[in-house]
C-alpha cells in the first residue's frame, strides 16, 4: 500500500482544509491519517464540516505535540496519505465504568480477524478518559496477539477534556478510535525509568486516582521519597514541576514495570494519574536521566527493527514514533536526540501523547506512560 507523508505548519482550519484537498488531488488517497497539534486551537464546530465533506476518510487525533521528520512541533499537522481504504471503528463512553467494552469489540474482532493478515491496529484514545486500561484489556482479550498495536492518548496539556479524535463522522471526545492498517510491522517499546523506592501496596484507588499507599495517604508516602531523593520541597503548588521526574512504576509479573505519570493532586490529596492504577497492585517510585531515556529510545528502535525483520523481508517504508509529552517536559530541546535515535532511511511521523499504547505481537497489550514506542511499517508481502 502506497504511503505518503506531508506536513502543514500553518495551524488554521482553512490551511488544513486546503492541504487536505491538495493531498487528495495529488495522491487520490482513500484514507488520510491526521496527527494535529493542540495549539492549533481547532474546535468541533469549525472542523466537523471539513471532516464530513472530505473526499478521503480522515482518521486521527489532536495531541499535545506532533512529530515530523527530525522535529517535534506544538503547532501544525502531519498527514499520512494511504491509497487503500481502511477499516475503522469508534467506541464511546471511555470514562463509563459500567461500559461493557467486550460487547462492542467482540463483533468487530470477528469481522477483522476474518480479513487478510498481517495488519497493525492504530489505537487512539481520549487521553483524559478514566477507563482506558479497562478498554485496553478488553481489546487484548478480543483480538489477542494476532496483530500488532500502536497508538496513544490524544488531548491537551491544559487537562481540559474536549473533542480530540478525528473521524469521517466528526470529532469525538471520551472515546476510542480503532484503525486497521493492512501493513507489515515491527513495534518496539522501552521507557528508561529506574526504581528509587521500595514497593508500596496501593491500598486505596479509584480508576486514575491513587488514594492510599500502604494504608497511608498516597501523597504523604510519595512526598517523603521524592523530597529525600531530589533535595527539594514538594507541595501542591509545584506538584507537576517535580512529579514529572518521579513517575510510578506498576509491578508486572515477568515484564518491565508499566509507568504511570502523576498529573495533579485532587481536592482530597489523592494523586491523579494518566491511566488507571489498580487497587491491590504494587508500585515503586521511579526516576530517570536524559541518558537513560535516550538509551530507551535506542532500545525501542532496536526492538522494532528486530520485530520487523521477523515479519517481512520488505524494507521499512514509514516510521511511527509515539512518545510521551512528559518526556518533552523532562528533556526540553534534547528530545531531538531521542527522535534521532529512532530515525532511519524512512519518513518519520508521530505524536507526543497523554499515554502510549503498544504491544509487539508477542507481549500483553498495555497502556503506558512516559514510554517510547516505535512502529516500523511496510507493505504486506504479495
Amino acid at each position: 500500500m502506497s504511503m505518503d507523508v506531508f506536513f502543514e505548519a500553518e495551524p488554521s482550519v482553512e490551511a488544513f482544509e486546503k492541504k487536505l484537498h491538495g493531498i487528495y488531488e495529488q495522491t487520490q488517497a482513500s484514507t488520510v491519517l491526521v496527527f494535529a497539534a493542540d495549539e492549533n486551537n481547532w474546535t468541533a464546530e469549525a472542523l466537523n464540516p471539513v471532516l464530513l465533506q472530505a473526499k478521503a476518510s480522515v482518521l486521527g487525533g489532536i495531541f499535545p505535540q506532533i512529530i515530523y521528520a527530525q522535529q517535534n512541533y506544538s503547532k501544525g499537522v502531519v498527514f499520512v496519505a494511504l491509497q487503500s481504504a481502511v477499516e475503522w471503528a469508534s467506541l464511546s463512553g471511555l470514562s463509563d465504568i459500567t461500559n461493557n467494552f467486550d460487547r462492542q469489540l467482540e463483533p468487530l474482532a470477528e469481522h477483522w480477524e476474518a480479513m487478510p493478515v498481517p495488519a497493525i491496529q492504530l489505537v487512539l484514545v481520549d487521553g483524559l478518559s478514566t477507563c482506558i486500561s479497562a478498554m485496553i484489556d478488553a481489546l487484548f482479550m478480543n483480538f489477542g496477539l494476532v496483530n500488532n498495536f500502536i497508538g496513544g492518548g490524544a488531548g491537551s496539556l491544559s487537562f481540559m477534556q474536549k473533542p480530540c479524535l478525528l473521524t469521517p463522522k466528526g470529532m469525538l471526545m471520551d472515546a476510542t478510535l480503532l484503525v486497521r492498517l493492512p501493513l507489515a510491522s515491527g513495534v518496539g517499546v522501552s521507557h528508561g525509568w529506574q526504581a528509587i523506592s521500595q514497593s508500596f501496596k496501593v491500598t486505596s484507588s479509584e480508576k486514575t486516582c491513587v488514594k492510599q499507599l500502604d494504608w497511608k495517604p498516597a501523597f504523604d508516602a510519595y512526598q517523603q521519597v521524592v523530597e529525600a531523593h531530589s533535595g527539594q520541597e514538594f507541595n501542591a503548588d509545584n506538584f507537576y514541576d517535580l512529579a514529572k521526574f518521579y513517575p510510578f512504576g506498576v509491578n508486572k509479573l515477568d515484564a518491565e514495570m508499566i509507568v504511570r505519570d502523576p498529573l495533579m493532586l485532587s481536592t482530597d490529596q489523592a494523586m491523579v494519574c494518566v491511566g488507571e492504577v489498580p487497587e491491590g497492585s504494587f508500585v515503586r517510585i521511579l526516576n530517570g536521566t536524559e541518558e537513560s531515556l535516550l538509551a530507551a529510545a535506542a532500545e525501542a528502535c532496536k526492538r522494532a527493527q528486530a520485530a520487523h525483520r521477523q515479519q517481512t523481508d520488505h524494507p521499512v517504508q514509514l516510521g511511527c514514533f509515539i512518545n510521551c509529552i512528559s518526556r518533552v517536559l523532562f528533556e526540553g530541546d534534547h528530545l531531538k536526540n531521542e527522535i534521532a535515535k529512532v530515525s532511519g532511511d524512512y519518513p518519520l511521523f508521530g505524536a507526543l501523547t497523554l499515554g502510549e499504547i503498544a504491544n509487539s505481537g508477542k507481549d500483553y497489550l498495555e497502556f503506558y506512560n512516559k514510554t517510547a514506542v516505535l512502529g516500523l511499517l511496510s507493505e504486506v508481502e504479495s
